[in-house]
């Protein structure tokens, strides 16, 4: 590069617009910057606010111009408003000295806010009936408002029963929305999703991000979603993260049995997670504390499941199990290829498989990090990486499991000696009975709901998806779309 030339790569953009207005009765130099902060000058100095974070949306009252802005408790204003949550709503109100310079404002502002792709329509589920049943109370207070201020549109439907939501996604006009929130536990997040998959045109219904609001027993979408940027597993800062309007992908995987599918996102649990996390229902009321609560008692009776899984390792997990060769059953290639998705295309009898064999005290498969908001089961999961975290405990010691479960809300129970931990493409599950009673068998769990109930397990006489039996797990990598903080 010429040392005579100027380095225009670093030379600031043109301002959209800047002009001398008045903010609280004095005469102030106001500037929109092409990078779409707010920058103006008084005394004792400089105040700021960035568009993409801060500004939720703009009206004109009268002569003046109130910007409605959101800004982190910690942060200071030369401004003024109401307050909740992890933020504090905060107005900025300007005055410009005449009717065209006005009309210019709005015009920069609105063209900016539009640049940004946020959300204009959402279709939003309320499910009364998840955790403490706080979901609407949660969504009047907390969600409503920061969307009304940010000024979307919101089409709000109760959740009345299981699948309700799943029902309402599997039919709905997607064209009519900029994307789907589930104020919930993660439950109504994993029907939108298998409703969405259901469709014909899951391709494109895919395409719609879907946002989680913290309501539930367990949040573990949007506390994964959330901890990396250092935001509070909160209903304000999920809220914030949907309106700003930043995506990413997520992985979903089939979990297939004959012709029997269901796609989840979050994890299957069998032995020691799945019958806590099932059976653990009867405590619901105490929230996320009742995992908590059954887990000691669970630990303290323990049980070992015969069965055997089948994996197909991540680059750096080869050596994980022992080799072993699968043969794909006929019927779970079979399937109505005329409505919705069906599945990775992924010939898994060409695959490198290894096995492990029981008995076993716990298994389970994790698409994303935190299982709940006190639980980061799998500290090295990628929303998209195309493989899922398999954390595999054979056998342990009360006195150690009881340790290792206090390690899970900091990731660190997977350096146990008792867990093995790695990374796999593709999962086959042969669940087997008690290794002290055979004629009991356990719970397939798969995103907080029954796959599937063994004889004589918890609430053994209630219909479930599947049968207690072979099942194969596959990823597509990226296939389902989040509303994200980044």
């Amino acid at each position: 590069m010429d040392p005579l030339q100027p380095d225009n790569h670093h030379l600031p953009s043109p301002p959209l617009i800047s002009d001398r207005v008045l903010i609280n009765g004095v005469v102030t130099p106001l500037t929109l910057t092409a990078e779409g902060e707010l920058q103006w000058t008084t005394e004792p100095g400089r105040g700021k606010s960035t568009t993409e974070k801060e500004i939720l949306s703009f009206a004109v009252e009268g002569d003046k111009v109130r910007v409605k802005t959101l800004v982190e408790r910690t942060g200071s204003s030369i401004c003024c408003g109401g307050s909740g949550g992890d933020y504090a709503r905060k107005d900025f109100v300007f005055e410009p000295l005449y009717d065209e310079s006005r009309k210019l404002w709005c015009d920069k502002l609105r063209q900016r806010l539009r640049s940004l792709g946020r959300p204009k329509r959402l279709l939003v589920f309320v499910n009364p009936f998840g955790g403490k049943k706080t979901a609407r109370k949660i969504f009047l207070e907390e969600v409503k408002p920061l969307f009304d201020d940010a000024d979307v549109q919101l089409d709000v439907q109760e959740t009345k029963y299981q699948l309700h939501a799943k029902e309402m996604v599997r039919s709905m006009d997607v064209s009519r929305y900029d994307g789907i929130v589930c104020v919930s536990g993660d439950g109504v997040l994993v029907e939108v999703v298998n409703g969405l998959l259901e469709r014909e045109d899951w391709r494109t219904a895919l395409k719609l991000p879907i946002g989680m609001v913290p309501a539930g027993s367990g949040n573990g979408m949007i506390k994964s979603l959330l901890d990396p940027v250092g935001m509070s597993c909160s209903a304000a800062s999920a809220t914030v993260s949907i309106i700003r309007g930043h995506r990413r992908s997520l992985d979903v995987a089939t979990i297939a049995q004959g012709t029997t599918k269901f796609f989840s996102v979050l994890m299957l649990a069998w032995g020691l997670v799945a019958d806590i996390d099932i059976e653990s229902e009867k405590f619901r009321w105490m929230g996320s504390a009742r995992f908590d609560v059954y887990g000691l008692q669970r630990i303290i009776c323990l049980r070992q499941y015969n069965g055997r899984i089948l994996f197909v390792p991540a680059p750096g997990f080869e050596s994980c199990g022992q080799p072993a060769s699968y043969h794909l059953d006929k019927e779970s290639s079979v399937g109505d290829k005329t409505r919705g998705y069906q599945g990775p295309d992924t010939n898994l009898e060409d695959l490198e498989w290894r096995e492990i064999k029981g008995p076993f005290v716990s298994v389970w498969l994790h698409n994303v990090p935190w299982g709940a908001e006190n639980t980061l089961a799998a500290p090295n999961a990628k929303f998209s990486d195309g493989f899922l975290d398999l954390i595999v405990m054979k056998d342990c010691p009360k006195l150690a499991l009881l340790s290792l479960m206090t390690k899970l809300s900091d990731g660190t129970h997977v350096q146990s000696p008792y867990v093995s931990y790695l990374k796999v493409k593709a999962f086959v599950l042969e669940p087997g009975a008690r290794i002290d009673e055979e004629d009991k068998e356990g719970i397939i769990d798969s995103d907080g709901e029954v796959l599937a109930r063994g004889r004589k397990s918890y609430k053994c006489d209630e219909k479930a998806l599947m049968s207690y039996s072979k099942l194969q797990i596959t990823v597509d990598q990226g296939l389902a779309t989040l509303f994200s903080p980044e």
